[in-house]
């Protein structure tokens, strides 16, 4: 259906005061301080990163078209899948929404000049640059073949004395400090740069969902930190924190790694819900259903999040009761989360839906997190996890998470606010054709893992010919199937690239507010003024106040 009027007059387009021409030359990027410019250098950031960890991925799958493994050794294979989670966690997922989009868009929503301390903001940037250099580094330090979890003894044998796994270490505990200086700047802002007539309940759920995600980045990652730093010392002075052999316990790491990176599912995940959020009222005209519930669900989740790390380590031998109470929080944390899925129904049901780009991706948000949240709980289980704890089938359920999730939800974000941030349109026929080629290259690569995972295939093997042949048909058919889809999956990102790209240089001017949307960033010319508003703008309805 059409889109209704919005009752808001849509903001001016392009101004020549824009925040893209108002000083010109690389040095004015590199030294600016307006958190505009700063949220474009981490979306480009992130996104390299996110196209090296990708390609290290298509390398991974290749090698898995065959039970032999035709490409690579076992241990350049281990390294490579090593690298490729620790970048596309640390350097892409975590700050992709929250330091890109929220950086454009928190001081926007707020009806303020930019962030409270926007040197800090771009200390947080360069920060974040050393700290993914230093970690791309261990591919020159002889790499790391650990996982990304860096788990103990893998992380200290003595086998293992290679400078990569200190450098991994090194540039993830600097990465950390770039999240928790961008989360305290966002909590600082919230709080105390809100425009006249801006209260609590009149924020946009994007400005929550980024809000309870600094909180997050504040608490948490400073146990990230300390935890790799302990490993750091071990590693190069033999301190007894984690290693048996040095009077150490290693399942005391993955309690301190796992106690700050369950929370960390909730900073990649608590941002793409704001924007799935965002969308779904905007596109679907229509007041969203349950905002406060959305708001308290989202804090509610902050808080689970930090309950829950012990359902990674129902095989590790803690007690019974531990694993039992950490399976109940599992289930508990579902609540909150259903909520907000339950809430962006209602707000569909009956609403003047806009079948734009951005809201095809919030729909296959939904589907795709379901199946998540769905698989999550067969995993937060404790009979069946015993079956499939280790297998593709957590390979699956993360990546249903994180990718159709996280990574989905970004690309709407980004669909979304792109008029916004460059003043002109994409090609809605192109960027819809994309959107569908995503669709089906990642159910394909991601399923069939689910499926290969319930038949028992275990994760992290370059090789699966010591089964029977039997199991090896059945496992290289759904390996095939799932390779076939990451390619796929590769293509449709690669399409995206080309219609945000020619959007940026080529597209249709974009007026103020192509959307209608009625949160003040909206309220401003495309692209933005230099200094956000030619005026402290103020705020007289909901964010959501559609007619």
């Amino acid at each position: 259906m059409s889109a209704a009027a919005s009752p808001v007059p849509a903001a001016p387009s392009g101004s020549p005061l824009s925040y893209l021409n108002a000083e010109r030359g690389l040095l004015s990027w590199l030294t600016t301080v307006d958190h505009k410019r700063i949220g474009l250098m981490y979306l480009v950031s992130t996104l390299f990163f996110f196209l090296l960890a990708g390609l290290m991925a298509i390398a991974l799958r290749v090698e898995l078209w065959t039970p032999q493994g035709d490409v690579f050794d076992p241990d350049t294979y281990n390294k490579l899948f090593t690298l490729h989670g620790g970048l596309m966690v640390f350097a892409f997922i975590i700050p992709s929404i929250p330091a890109s989009l929220g950086n454009f868009l928190v001081p926007l929503m707020v009806g303020a000049k930019d962030v409270a301390f926007p040197k800090l903001n771009l200390w947080s940037f360069y920060i974040y640059i050393l700290g993914a250099l230093v970690l791309l580094g261990a591919i020159f330090g002889g790499a790391m073949d650990t996982g990304w979890t860096f788990y103990v003894p893998y992380s200290t044998a003595p086998s293992k004395a290679g400078p990569g796994i200190v450098f991994s270490l090194i540039g993830v505990f600097i990465l950390g400090f770039s999240s928790i200086l961008t989360g305290l700047n966002f909590i600082v802002t919230v709080h105390k740069m809100r425009a006249p007539g801006l209260t609590w309940m009149r924020l946009p759920l994007f400005l929550w969902a980024i809000y309870a995600t600094a909180i997050i980045q504040v608490l948490a990652t400073p146990v990230l930190a300390i935890t790799l730093l302990l490993l750091v010392l071990e590693r190069w002075f033999g301190v007894g924190v984690f290693d048996a052999a040095l009077g150490g316990d290693p399942v005391l790491f993955q309690h301190f790694f796992w106690f700050y990176s369950h929370p960390a599912v909730y900073i990649m995940i608590l941002p793409a819900f704001g924007v799935i959020s965002e969308v779904i009222a905007v596109h679907s005209r229509k007041r969203i259903f349950g905002y406060k519930a959305i708001v308290y669900s989202s804090l509610a989740i902050a808080f689970f999040g930090f309950l829950v790390w012990g359902h990674h380590m129902f095989l590790s031998g803690q007690s019974g009761i531990a694993s039992t109470i950490f399976s109940f929080l599992t289930f508990a944390v579902a609540v909150p989360t259903a909520i907000k899925v339950f809430s962006w129904l209602a707000t569909m049901y009956k609403g003047s839906i806009a079948w734009t780009t951005p809201m095809l991706y919030a729909l296959s948000f939904m589907g795709m997190f379901t199946i998540g949240g769905l698989t999550g709980v067969f995993l937060g289980a404790l009979a069946v996890d015993v079956h499939l704890h280790d297998t593709y089938f957590v390979v699956g359920h993360f990546h249903y998470v994180m990718v159709g999730g996280t990574v989905i939800s970004f690309i709407a974000g980004l669909y979304h606010w792109w008029p916004k941030m460059g003043g002109r349109m994409y090609s809605e026929f192109w960027s819809r054709t994309a959107c569908a080629v995503v669709f089906i290259g990642f159910n394909l690569t991601f399923v069939s893992q689910l499926v290969m995972g319930s038949k028992g295939m275990p994760r992290r093997y370059a090789s699966y010919d010591s089964v029977s042949p039997a199991l090896q048909e059945t496992f290289q058919f759904w390996h095939q199937l799932s390779t076939t889809g990451s390619m796929i999956l590769g293509i449709g990102f690669f399409m995206v690239a080309g219609t945000l790209i020619w959007a940026w240089v080529k597209g249709p001017r974009a007026s103020g507010n192509p959307w209608m949307g009625l949160t003040l960033e909206w309220e401003t010319t495309s692209p933005p003024d230099q200094h956000n508003f030619a005026a402290v703008p103020a705020v007289r309805r909901g964010p959501y106040d559609y007619v």
